[in-house]
């Protein structure tokens, strides 16, 4: 079994590595283009190093719709190429890269017309369909249906009788988004590439008008590494036009961010077997199966303000709410939201485009010799970013490199997943633990699971669920410190598990006893234990303040009252 851990000591031997001896490419961000680049160049047999100055994940990469899909609305676009480029990735992931963690996931999308629509409609999911099946990967979904209202209202009894004539079901695939992307780098530091998270690019070393490497401050430990490479490529998403700024280069194209929340809401609250997918004025709205909840989102408008912390603002969640309770017979209330999430996402832009019309392919530039400039693109295709963002590096490579393989490289945990999924009632009797906890455990880290109760054998009371969040385990809060670089309790709760959306209390009840648990590995003493709990409840008041501001100007303002935790 492949494996990479990522805990303390490897961090510092990653950024000690950096720094010693010129790489081959180092990429800035640690989002899933970020990741996916790292895992890319390094599989060709590149000297690789990855630094981001959060974690994981931290900006847009963990705040998606968390849909692994080909884009059905793209097809009304008519940009076929996009859709078949991203249906290729989703069977991809589905079958072969990614099956413990990329799952099929139903979607009904009700007809409002009789007629018409349903053959216009029909023709589009009809095609969809075909994409997928003709790009080669399409095989492991149920090909879409035609159902009357009486059998749609059977299998989503939410949904009012008057807001539907019949419907279309059709399947397309989830992710967990920021643990797909922690997997991704631990799968680039599995093949040798050096990572580190909270370690910032303050700038970027020139030799003449050619970029040779970056300054990096380590923002837990203090130092700063001049870290040398033949080539940096620039995965910083919304961040891109900042990061170009460094080396006072507009650069070719300019990065709008747009705004896109979405809700949390428990399982009980709406009575449906199936996702929805609504149409609304602007865009599409999905009701995403997600556990024991549903996600609902999402909105889309543009964002100038803090990037690091998008609010979400109440006219944001009142218009999502408006949105999905015009066709649910029982409607949804601001009680009945358990979570909220902010996300930008990066679209290439003009000068003054709407931001539901700019750009989600991607681009990639060489602005000055030594820094190539990936930006745009959805996360389905990440693979296909990466790809040509280093296809683009080797050129200023001087030597022969091979070329992408990343279509044949499984993640972690994939490997042998399906044949231990098989085994989970045997797995259940072996470990002690029930085998919803063995099943939730293999679809979070595949293969992987084995290290988790390995860390359970050691000390069965890892074995436990956290208290108030009883969906994960103990042992889960101490591998994402020893195994998956969280160096916070933010990073635990909020992307390593996804407690802060999925509980009422946003997980502040949770956040003592997941510090007490993250201590021992991050050698916290009593002081750090209590400034990690202090920070993570500041920083749940002050989302909760910015819910309740009415625009994106008072949101932001209150969402801004929680500094960032700062080390010891």
């Amino acid at each position: 079994m492949r494996t990479a851990k990522l805990g303390p000591a490897e961090r510092a031997e990653s950024l000690a590595g950096m720094a010693e001896r010129e790489l081959d490419v180092l990429v800035v961000g640690a989002g899933v283009v970020g990741a996916g680049t790292a895992l890319d160049a390094v599989t060709r047999g590149l000297s690789t190093g990855l630094v981001e100055a959060r974690d994981w994940a931290s900006g847009t990469s963990s705040r998606s719709s968390k849909l692994i899909h080909g884009g059905l609305r793209y097809l009304e676009m008519l940009d076929f190429a996009l859709v078949r480029e991203a249906l290729k990735e989703r069977g991809l992931l589905l079958e072969r890269l990614a099956p413990h963690l990329v799952k099929p996931v139903p979607f009904l999308y009700p007809l409002q017309h009789k007629g018409w629509e349903r053959l216009y409609a029909g023709s589009g999911v009809a095609l969809y369909d075909a994409m997928s099946m003709t790009s080669g990967h399409g095989r492991g979904l149920p090909a879409h249906r035609h159902l009357t209202r009486a059998h749609a209202l059977r299998i989503a009894p939410a949904l009012k009788k008057d807001a539907l004539v019949g419907a279309l079901q059709y399947y397309d695939a989830q992710v967990d988004d920021a643990r797909y992307v922690a997997t991704l780098v631990r799968t680039a530091a599995a093949y040798g590439a050096k990572v580190a998270n909270r370690a910032r690019v303050t700038g970027f070393l020139r030799e003449g008008e050619r970029v040779v490497g970056a300054r990096v401050q380590d923002v837990e430990g203090g130092g700063e590494y001049e870290i040398h490479a033949k080539q940096i490529v620039n995965a910083t998403g919304v961040w891109t036009d900042d990061t170009q700024a460094m080396v006072g280069e507009r650069g070719q194209f300019h990065v709008r961010a747009s705004k896109g929340i979405h809700l949390v809401v428990p399982k009980d609250r709406i009575n449906a077997a199936t996702g929805l997918i609504l149409r609304t004025e602007k865009s599409v709205l999905f009701v995403i199966p997600w556990g024991r909840h549903w996600i609902i989102g999402t909105t889309d408008t543009d964002w100038n303000l803090d990037k690091a912390h998008p609010a979400a603002s109440s006219a944001d969640i009142d218009y999502l709410l408006e949105r999905v309770n015009s066709v649910l017979s029982v409607p949804l209330t601001r009680d009945d939201v358990e979570g909220v999430y902010a996300g930008l996402r990066p679209l290439l832009a003009g000068e003054s485009d709407a931001t539901s019309k700019l750009s989600r392919e991607h681009t990639v530039a060489h602005p000055v010799p030594g820094l190539v400039v990936v930006a745009g693109g959805k996360y389905t295709t990440y693979r296909v970013m990466a790809k040509d963002a280093v296809d683009e590096a080797v050129h200023g490579l001087d030597q022969r490199v091979a070329e992408c393989v990343t279509e044949d490289i499984p993640l972690l945990g994939a490997e042998g997943y399906r044949a231990l999924w098989n085994a989970r009632a045997r797995t259940a009797q072996r470990t002690g633990l029930h085998v919803v906890r063995v099943e939730h455990l293999l679809n979070r880290f595949g293969v992987l699971a084995e290290e988790i109760f390995e860390l359970i054998a050691a000390n069965p009371a890892l074995g436990q669920p956290l208290p108030a969040a009883e969906d994960y385990l103990k042992a889960e809060i101490v591998y994402a410190a020893s195994h998956e670089g969280a160096r916070h309790l933010d990073d635990a709760l909020t992307r390593r598990t996804r407690i802060s959306i999925e509980t009422f209390d946003r997980g502040t009840r949770s956040a003592r006893e997941a510090a007490d648990l993250m201590a021992p590995v991050l050698g916290w003493d009593k002081d750090q234990i209590e400034r990690e709990v202090e920070h993570y409840e500041k920083r749940v008041e002050a989302e909760r303040e910015s819910q309740r501001q009415p625009d994106d100007q008072t949101a932001d303002a209150a969402r801004l009252g929680a500094p960032d935790i700062v080390p010891r």
